[in-house]
């Protein structure tokens, strides 16, 4: 499965910059975007930056994906399900 996920610049350096996601730090390639400034909010996938975010998308979107993860903590696994059905 593929995940991009919002991430915040913190330096810039040509092609190359350090973000944050949740609190880690990362190397990430800027190479697909121009224009790219510390705080500006990117859509990171695989280490690349893929696009610019303002501030309140990327909010919106880490919401969306603690929903996601906070959804598949709370189902059963296949395999608990199949044991409590026996």
């Amino acid at each position: 499965m593929c995940l991009a996920i919002p991430a915040r610049v913190l330096e810039v350096n040509g092609d190359e910059a350090l973000i944050e996601v949740q609190g880690v730090r990362h190397a990430a390639n800027l190479a697909l975007l121009e224009n790219v400034q510390v705080g500006d909010y990117v859509l990171l996938h695989a280490g690349f930056a893929l696009h610019k975010w303002t501030a309140e998308e990327a909010r919106e979107q880490e919401a969306l994906l603690q929903e996601v993860f906070n959804s598949m903590e709370q189902t059963p696994q296949p395999d608990t399900a199949a044991t409590k059905a026996k």
